[in-house]
């Protein structure tokens, strides 16, 4: 499966200019985000990553925002 970066340059031929730059900008977060799991792990977290809840536009696009779960092992 290809990672956020290479999905988001295969739809960059259909995006407008101000969708290649947000989509470029959530990937770059994404990568970002993954990387402080991956930290937050290595630290001796359990992280599971739940939607809280959906953003929503006006004409009909949505998108899911995030909250963490942290467990701290014994």
């Amino acid at each position: 499966m290809p990672n956020v970066k290479e999905r988001a340059e295969d739809l960059a031929t259909t995006m407008d200019e101000q969708q290649q730059a947000a989509i470029r900008m959530l990937a770059n977060q994404l990568h970002r985000l993954n990387a402080a799991v991956a930290e937050a792990v290595n630290s001796g977290l359990s992280i599971e990553l739940q939607r809280a809840s959906r953003h929503h536009h006006q004409d009909g696009y949505w998108g899911d925002l995030l909250t963490p779960i942290i467990v701290k092992q014994k």
